[in-house]
């Protein structure tokens, strides 16, 4: 076969991706990741890097930027070829290759395929409050990637799911005073950060939502927020608006490639095995038809480790899905 073709082709570079590339590298597989994003790291480098996580094994806590760098450390060590800011559009099969199209019109060719792209294509949902949108990067944020911007500032911080109540704990010690808005009384985040938050010096004020925003025009200086239940508006100073309510996911041309698909996720066997003969999934995106579906990192490591491990007895009939311990191996 020509060169270029590869043994497999991991689409989606977050921490499921990146863990099977050091996968595919310890059995010595050709391998490439393909990332729709500029940076590797999928959602976990986007949405939250300055948040720490509680779950990853190996870590008591980590901060989410300092686990991509580790697992970028870990999965690029077998140099596998990387091509970032290229989404994958089309996937089909000739004559036992598969053939992925992408967004630049390039054409990669591979043996096998492994889809950990997580829940596809996000985008945050806006705050409809009148004059958020001409604010947007004038103080209003929907993401954080580096939280001393927040430093010495008011911060309004709109939600009250696992997003906004974890970044009201993680920013309360830069900014000089954090007010936290939801338009409820119960909140979709866990509990004990909840418990924590209404411990905090944080001030919470439930069943409120914004209604409007507004600056000098090159910053955003006051957002007027309202009880949903009087109507009563109060104004407040604030420097800056962090908007977490929410994300709306599509697999988008994901769903036009022959894949059997539930929803939002890619059906597949206990060998993360898809429909397609060679192709796979890992991660978020998957939805295993035979056990419970549990969107962990933990989670999307194991399955990506089994996913390789099949994927390489496929490329290679003459290997074995087990690869013996990685103590055991040469590097």
């Amino acid at each position: 076969m020509p060169d270029d073709i590869y043994d497999l082709t991991i689409i989606g570079a977050g921490p499921s991706g990146l863990f099977a590339a050091f996968y595919a590298g310890l059995r010595q597989m050709k391998t490439k990741i393909i990332d729709a994003l500029e940076q590797p790291g999928g959602q976990v480098a986007v949405l939250y890097p300055e948040k720490y996580i509680f779950d990853v094994p190996g870590y008591s806590k980590v901060l989410a930027k300092d686990l991509v760098k580790s697992l970028v450390e870990q999965g690029f060590q077998y140099n596998p070829t990387v091509v970032l800011g290229e989404r994958v559009t089309s996937l089909h099969k000739n004559n036992g290759v598969i053939e992925l199209g992408t967004d630049k019109g390039t054409k990669h060719l591979t043996k096998a395929v492994l889809v950990a792209a997580g829940v596809g294509a996000f985008s945050p949902n806006r705050l409809e409050a009148k004059g958020a949108a001409d604010y947007e990067g004038k103080g209003v944020f929907y993401f954080v990637k580096d939280k001393s911007v927040f430093k010495g500032k008011n911060l309004l911080i709109v939600g009250g799911g696992d997003s906004a109540v974890d970044w009201a704990l993680n920013i309360k010690d830069t900014a000089k005073k954090i007010t936290l808005v939801h338009r409820r009384d119960v909140f979709r985040a866990h509990e004990g950060s909840v418990t924590e938050l209404m411990k905090s010096e944080v001030e919470v004020k439930l069943f409120y939502e914004v209604r409007s925003v507004s600056g000098d025009g090159v910053n955003v200086t006051k957002a007027v927020i309202f009880d949903n239940r009087s109507q009563a508006e109060t104004a407040l100073d604030v420097d800056a608006i962090l908007v977490n309510i929410g994300f709306r996911a599509d697999l988008g041309p994901i769903k036009d490639w022959g894949l059997q698909i539930d929803g939002r996720e890619i059906r597949t066997n206990g060998k993360m095995e898809t429909n397609i003969p060679g192709v796979y999934v890992a991660g978020d995106i998957a939805g295993p038809q035979d056990g419970v579906k549990l969107n962990l990192i933990a989670t999307g490591y194991a399955q990506a480790a089994l996913a390789v491990n099949v994927a390489k007895a496929f490329v290679d009939p003459n290997s074995k899905i087990f690869p013996g311990h990685s103590s055991e191996m040469k590097k």
